[in-house]
Order: C-alpha cells, then sequence, then structure tokens
C-alpha cells in the first residue's frame, strides 16, 4: 500500500467540502478523480499530500514511497532557472550532484590525504549518481522538454520571466523527471496543446509508480486510467466505478435507466396506492351509515368480507404511502433542450454572421489578423489553437458584448439571428446579484413557470438559487449559464469552451442537446472529445489568422 485515506471530513467556514472520504492507493493503481469545479477534488489531493489537514480522518503514506504532486497553479519557482528546478526536484539525484560539486572544486587544491580521501568518495558518489540515471538526465530532461513543447526554451533561463502557461510546463517536466512512486496530478492537460497531450499520455502509461489525476480531459482518462472515482456534489462523498472512461460513461447511463425505472414503479405504486384507499375508503364509509353507490353493488361487495379486513386494509396502503411519501425515490431531471426561439425557417437561405476582415491588437501583440468568414443557418464549427491565440477573443467581438471591440473590420448579424453566448471567463455574471433574479431577468412568464422551468434540469437547487453568483461555485455558476442560455432561446450559439467546469453528467446532457439543435453554432474548445463528437468543420487559429479546414473528426 502507497497511500490510505479513512473517513476524511473537510470543511471552509460553514461549507462542508469533504465527507466521510475514503480510498487507497497501491502500487501501479490508476486512477482518475472526477467531479463538478469546486466540488473539493484539489482539496483531497492537498490532503493526501499533507499540505490541508482534515478535520477528521486520517491520511496514512508509506514511509518508503516518494510522492510527487502537481498542483493546478504553482505558487512560486523562487530565482531557479528551467535547469537547476528541474535537479532540485530529483531529491537524491539533486544531493549527490551537489556533493560531486563541492569536491570537484576541493580537490582542485587537495593534497595527500585529503585528495586520496576527497577521490574516494568521489567514486562512491559517482557510482551512485550513474544508478539513480543521473548521467542520463540531460538526454532525459531533453525528451520531456520537447514533448511539452518547451524545447525552444534555454535551460540557463529563468522561471520567472516565463509565461503562465510555460511556468506550468515546466512543473510538469519536473514533476515527471522525479518518476515518484505515487505521481499526484491535477488538470495536468491545461495549457498543453494536442500533440503534447498525447506524448503525456504515453509518458504516463510508462510511469512504473501508481497514478492519481484530476482531470476534465475524457481522452486523457481514457488513455491513462483504469479506475474512476466520482466526487459526488450533492452527498460530498467517492463513488468508485472500475475501468477508463468509457466504462465510467456506460455506468453513469446504466444508473441513470435504473433511476428512471424506478422513479416511474415508484410513482404506478402510489397512484395504485391512493386509488385502493379512495375506493375503499369510500366502501367503508356507505358501510358505517351513509348511502353511497348503488345498494345491489355494495351488498355484493360485503358479502363474506367484514369491515374490519377492509379497514386493515386500508390502513396497510396508507402506512406504505406514508412511508413512500417520507423518502420518495426523486424525479430524475428531464433532459437537456436548446431549442430557438424563432421558427426554423426564420434563417433559412440568411448567413447569421458575416465576419470581415477584423484585425485586433493588444499593445504590440496582434491578436487576430484579417478575420474573415461566413457561418452558415445550419453551420457547425468549432476553432481549436493553441492558448491565447485569439479565439476567444474572436467569440467576445461577434458576441457584442461590449468588452471587447475590433480595431478594424466589421461583423454582420442577421436581423434574424438570435445570438446565445457561452462566456469562459464568466465576466457577465454579475457576482452581487441574486442567481435567479439574474437568470429571470428579460424571460417572459409569471412566478410559478419561470420556477419550474429553472428547476426542470436539476441543474441548481433552490438554495443555489438564491445565493448571490458570487457566492456560487465556478462549476455552480457555469451551470447557471446553461440556464440562460437554454432559457432564452436563441438560434445561433456561441460557445466559448463550453465543457469547462461541468460535471461529467451535465455535460453529457449538454453535448446531446448541442448534437440535436438545428441553428448554427461557433465553438471554441480544446476538448479533443467534444471535437472528435461536436460534428461539422473545425477551423484552426494560428498567430491571428483564421485557417478554414475540413469537417471535424466524427462530423457529418
Amino acid at each position: 500500500m502507497l497511500l490510505s485515506a479513512s473517513h476524511i471530513t473537510k470543511y471552509y467556514g460553514a461549507q462542508l467540502v469533504l465527507s466521510d472520504v475514503s480510498f487507497m492507493l497501491n502500487a501501479r493503481d490508476r486512477i482518475g478523480l472526477v467531479g463538478e469545479n469546486g466540488v473539493g477534488k484539489s482539496t483531497l489531493l492537498r490532503i493526501v499530500t499533507g499540505e490541508v489537514e482534515a478535520d477528521s480522518g486520517q491520511v496514512q503514506r508509506s514511509s518508503r514511497a516518494t510522492i510527487g504532486y502537481l498542483p493546478q497553479t504553482l505558487m512560486s519557482f523562487g530565482e531557479h532557472t528551467v535547469d537547476s528546478f528541474i535537479v532540485a526536484l530529483h531529491g537524491e539525484l539533486a544531493t549527490l550532484s551537489a556533493r560531486m560539486r563541492e569536491l570537484e572544486t576541493a580537490m582542485a587544491h587537495a593534497v595527500g590525504e585529503t585528495l586520496a580521501a576527497s577521490l574516494a568518495e568521489y567514486g562512491d558518489l559517482t557510482e551512485q549518481f550513474e544508478r539513480v540515471g543521473g548521467y542520463d538526465l540531460d538526454h532525459r530532461i531533453d525528451t520531456v522538454l520537447r514533448g511539452l513543447d518547451l524545447a525552444h526554451l534555454p535551460r540557463a533561463r529563468r522561471i520567472d520571466t516565463l509565461s503562465g502557461g510555460e511556468k506550468e510546463r515546466v512543473g510538469l517536466a519536473a514533476l515527471l523527471l522525479s518518476a515518484p512512486d505515487l505521481l499526484l496530478l491535477d488538470e495536468p492537460t491545461n495549457h498543453l496543446d494536442f500533440e503534447a497531450m498525447a506524448w503525456l499520455e504515453g509518458y504516463v502509461r510508462e510511469h512504473t509508480g501508481a497514478l492519481l489525476v484530476v482531470s476534465h480531459d475524457r481522452e486523457f482518462l481514457n488513455n491513462t486510467v483504469t479506475t474512476i472515482l466520482e466526487l459526488e456534489e450533492r452527498t460530498r462523498q467517492l463513488k468508485s466505478y472500475a475501468g477508463n472512461y468509457d466504462s465510467y460513461r456506460a455506468a453513469r447511463e446504466k444508473e441513470r435507466a435504473r433511476w428512471q425505472q424506478d422513479y416511474e414503479g415508484q410513482q404506478d405504486e402510489i397512484k395504485e396506492l391512493r386509488r385502493k384507499i379512495r375506493k375503499e375508503g369510500g366502501i367503508v364509509t356507505w358501510h358505517g351509515g351513509g348511502k353511497a353507490g348503488n345498494d345491489g353493488f355494495a351488498k355484493g361487495f360485503f358479502k363474506g368480507t367484514s369491515q374490519a379486513a377492509i379497514s386493515r386494509a386500508i390502513q396497510n396502503a396508507e402506512a406504505r404511502l406514508s412511508r413512500i411519501e417520507a423518502n420518495p425515490v426523486p424525479r430524475p431531471p428531464d433532459e437537456i433542450r436548446i431549442a430557438p426561439q424563432f421558427d426554423p425557417q426564420a434563417l433559412e437561405g440568411k448567413t447569421p454572421i458575416r465576419v470581415k476582415n477584423v484585425r485586433k491588437t493588444f499593445g504590440q501583440r496582434v491578436v487576430l489578423d484579417d478575420v474573415s468568414f461566413e457561418l452558415g443557418a445550419h453551420d457547425r464549427v468549432v476553432i481549436t489553437g493553441a492558448n491565447g491565440s485569439g479565439k476567444s477573443t474572436l467569440l467576445r467581438i461577434i458576441a457584442g458584448t461590449g468588452e471587447v471591440e475590433a480595431d478594424a473590420g466589421e461583423v454582420t448579424l442577421a436581423r434574424a439571428a438570435k445570438i446565445g453566448y457561452l462566456d469562459q471567463e464568466q465576466t457577465s455574471l454579475p457576482s452581487d446579484q441574486v442567481a435567479f433574479d439574474w437568470w429571470r431577468a428579460g424571460l417572459v412568464g409569471d412566478e410559478d413557470t419561470l420556477r419550474a422551468e429553472f428547476f426542470r434540469f436539476f441543474l441548481l437547487t433552490d438554495e443555489d438559487a438564491r445565493k448571490r453568483i458570487g457566492e456560487l461555485s465556478i462549476g455552480q455558476r457555469r451551470k447557471l449559464q446553461l440556464l440562460k442560455l437554454i432559457a432564452e432561446r436563441a438560434n445561433v450559439l456561441l460557445l466559448d469552451e463550453p465543457t469547462n467546469h461541468i460535471s461529467f453528467d451535465v455535460l453529457e446532457k449538454f453535448e446531446h442537446a448541442l448534437g440535436v439543435f438545428e441553428g448554427a453554432i461557433l465553438a471554441v474548445s480544446h476538448d479533443r472529445w467534444f471535437i472528435e463528437h461536436f460534428g461539422g468543420r473545425a477551423w484552426e487559429m494560428r498567430a491571428g489568422r483564421l485557417s478554414v479546414s475540413t469537417p471535424a473528426a466524427g462530423g457529418g
């Protein structure tokens, strides 16, 4: 056993983050930890490493095992260069290397017995250094930096001069090269392009130790893990599923089918119990005195039947109904649907979006360079490209939010086009406004109708609806955005990283809704699973230029 967590419970203030969480990690285990953003996955990793203390429960770690941890955000690299930071994370190797450098300096001036002792120690150290892979470290560093698209960086470069994405990748490179017995990764595919993601998958598969990874990348989970642990939003407990993401998905679909079956079966039983109570209760009332129904029927019914037996039957039915109503099977949520507000013919033969010669710069940096395209009434397009390549900026300009405006060129929207915009950064959400009040603004309907619409997908609870938006987790805010997008009934969707910050169960439903949506979709994504199953065309943004290309994989 490398690590065991038993009955971990953690609060932040009055907010329950983890509730009685237990799991075990053995050598060679490959585990993916999933759940909605803000549900407590990163907190659990920090408790495992000892960085954060649990309120109750315990974590046991093997005294002989090394643990390597990559948080989502690396706080500080000090004054390290790329090279010195990587070497520093090698523990024994770094110690051996430092001592060898000291001896080399000392031996340059040593004589006699002092020199002999230094040479003997140096010989022992070089053997140890070779045994732990010190002499091929340069080659391994080059291989990992190249795989993570960092080969262009001089290894003498100070890390604090790098971009945020480069810093994250250097941290990942250093951790991989240290080859710990247990590798803890928190969203490792952030800041990686497709080639680097594929390289990382191969490297992790070859890792000889155990792996516990937090990831929203379904393709990465499919290719690297053999068990999925889901941290559930409502209970804050772990649920285990054998297999990779595909297996987890199939198991969740079966659970959903059983839930629907149990709910429908219970509803049928409730109807039958109520019918029985009404029918037999009415007969008992007649038998005790008043007239009810046909005398001949009643006399025939009661022939050979005692009032006490009927009363017992009613009592049993009422008791059973009471038990069900005290703990009913909850109604499964409706399937997510995005229904255009207008007649589908309203945009037929029209071009909802025209972008012509759009240019945008931030200071000296050209973000969009002469971008032009047209989006048809039923077009489905996903734009890919490196972080910072201008994808989100383009969507903000088209959406016309006022946050960003083009320096040159024009965007023309058809009069019948009603835009639904899903903002990746969530800047459109006012933090001080009550969630339900923000959602209902501009929607037509009475209070009861709107509340029914708000809750019918079970994305947020009544408690969530009454909170200020700033009090919601990032995942809850994303669900609020989805609810608004659905309620607005747009016929043209602009989706900026639509799979971010959504738990997999909601994400699958949302993707299905997009699949049957009849209007135009322009999406920005780095999610390989989403891109492969999206359909339509895939365009690439590179150095501010938009390259219009062929249909996306799996598309139509």
